[in-house]
Parts: structure tokens; sequence; C-alpha cells
């Protein structure tokens, strides 16, 4: 294997036309509660709002899955997490939610890198799949 096969690096972003604190609350609601998949099935989530809480998904009886550890967390303008995210293999993941003001709105930026023994499916999926979330975002704020 070589290095590209090892990593991912996924940097997204878009405008929004709505206020940071708008698209921070809406951004912490889309990932916990309100999360839904690429073909609009509701997949709810669980966020804990404070460093070193945990992103996972309850399927209720103690089961479930742990997607990350929360890194970072400054309302309105950014949101880290660190862990495996969807991957349930050896890999270790990153990803960076930044929110910017610009005329007229919000960035929201959106970096993802993994390193590790990489599925190729979640690899051709993660960029749509973050790029759903973007739109989504996008809808629900403006």
């Amino acid at each position: 294997m070589d290095l590209n096969e090892l990593t991912l690096d996924v940097d997204q972003e878009i405008d929004i036309k709505a206020p940071i604190p708008e698209v921070f609350q809406s951004l912490l609601r889309r990932l916990s509660s309100e999360q839904v998949l690429p073909d609009g099935k509701e997949f709810p989530m669980v966020l804990e709002q404070e460093p070193g809480g945990r992103w996972y998904r309850a399927l209720g009886d103690g089961s479930g899955h742990l997607w990350g550890l929360v890194q970072v967390i400054k309302p309105p303008t950014l949101l880290e997490f660190t862990g495996p995210m969807f991957m349930s293999y050896p890999a270790s993941g990153h990803i960076a939610f930044r929110l910017t003001e610009i005329e007229g709105g919000t960035r929201l930026a959106l970096r993802h890198r993994v390193v590790g023994m990489i599925d190729p499916e979640h690899r051709q999926g993660v960029v749509p799949g973050w790029q759903c979330l973007l739109d989504d975002m996008k809808s629900r704020c403006e």
C-alpha cells in the first residue's frame, strides 16, 4: 500500500445566506437529532456539546456506534471531532467545521482527514456524503 491508499483528505465549503449563530445552531441540530442520510433516511445521533463530548449513534439497549469525540467547540465559529466517524475499522479521522462571516451570510467550511485502511466504498461516498450535508445546511438556513 502507498500513502495515498492510507489517507483521505476532503475539503469542501458552501456559502449560506444566514448569520453565523443561526448556521452554527442548525449545524449542531443537523449533526445530532436531525441527522439524515443522503437518501433522506433519518439517522439520529447524540452530540454532547462540550470538549471531550461524544458524538455517537445510540441504538438502544446499550448498543451504538461512536463516531468521534468533540476536540474543539467554539460557538459559533468552530466545531472539531476526532475519531473513526462512520468507519468501523482501523482508521483515525479528524473533521473540522469552520464558520466565517462573509458579505450577506456565512461560509461553512468542512475538512475531513483520515489515516488508516480506508474502505473503497467510503472513499467514493465521503465526498458526495459531506456535500449532501452542506447542501442540506444551506437549504435549512436559507
